[in-house]
């Protein structure tokens, strides 16, 4: 049985924008609203057993399909960048996710408040990633790929800290943050880009000394040979197992390798445990009955 009975444990739990706009599905808000509400049941039940929680939430699909509003209205209205509809789109899908999880903590009777903070993410102004488009967004048919540069930081770490330290359920990272770079003069200055959220969880779970990462999507775990006849779901993995998978091609170019390499990150780094599993399957992978787990050693 999961338990922070001994002392409150801090977990960070990445959940894909897929999860609330699944493809094959009209992305109108009332669905979104209605995923929406599916998807916080682990988060609910973490908030019974005393866990400490800070919530990091995609936008891939949002955030290609705001792009394209603006760009349909450009003729009308001014239109926004990139960078900017990423901050705009963590607040919106922040308030869906914070009035979601507070209906369902009242209905639980669980005391605990949730609280959405749009917080920024430090990235290199030169980071070459920017003049490699390589992240999809949107929806079809108005998806593309948009510049993701690596996140180095957190701006407002320390916030979601006291945050999760009082015992608010913190919404952050929304959308991997709106990415940020340092200038000598202006100071933090905005990028037209989006990041990648798995890796911004693993840097926020660092910054807040998270005691679990947990990364929740569409399949079950980490695989080999994913979509063959022999396919295996691998149940754990060392540091040293995930870097020999990493080093080779099973994992491809997909979106399984940023979530194992955000995990080992964060494992490498100090933290206790990585877990990437499927968004029903959260609680038991966090008692190591599904998913896959990444520690430092060999289980």
């Amino acid at each position: 049985m999961v338990s922070a009975a001994s002392r409150p444990q801090t977990i960070v739990v990445a959940l894909g924008g897929n999860a609330v706009a699944p493809p094959g599905e009209r992305p109108t808000i009332a669905n979104q609203f209605r995923h929406t509400r599916e998807s916080l049941a682990p988060i609910v039940e973490l908030a019974r057993l005393g866990w400490r929680i800070a919530l990091v939430h995609g936008n891939g699909p949002q955030v290609g399909d705001a792009l394209a509003r603006t760009e349909i209205a450009a003729a009308h209205i001014e239109p926004l960048p990139l960078g900017v509809l990423v901050a705009a789109t963590a607040g919106w899908m922040g308030y869906m996710i914070q009035q979601s999880l507070q209906n369902a903590l009242a209905r639980a009777s669980i005391a605990r408040r949730a609280v959405t903070l749009i917080t920024q993410t430090r990235c290199a102004a030169d980071d070459p990633e920017l003049r490699r488009p390589s992240k999809p967004i949107g929806h079809k048919p108005w998806q593309r790929l948009a510049p993701s540069p690596r996140p180095l930081a957190i701006v407002e770490s320390a916030m979601v800290s006291d945050l999760v330290t009082a015992g608010h359920i913190v919404v952050a990272c929304g959308g991997g943050g709106p990415p940020v770079y340092s200038d000598p003069l202006l100071g933090l200055e905005g990028i037209d880009a989006v990041v990648d959220k798995d890796r911004v969880a693993a840097i926020l779970a660092a910054g807040i000394a998270a005691d679990v990462l947990l990364i929740l999507t569409n399949v079950s775990g980490v695989y080999r040979g994913y979509g063959t006849p022999h396919e295996e779901r691998i149940t754990h993995l060392s540091l040293a197992d995930a870097a020999r998978l990493l080093s080779g091609d099973e994992l491809g170019t997909g979106s399984m390798r940023p979530k194992v390499e955000a995990a080992t990150e964060f494992v490498r780094g100090g933290g206790g445990r990585a877990i990437i599993a499927e968004l029903a399957d959260g609680l038991t992978a966090l008692e190591g009955r599904s998913g896959t787990t990444i520690t430092r050693a060999a289980s």
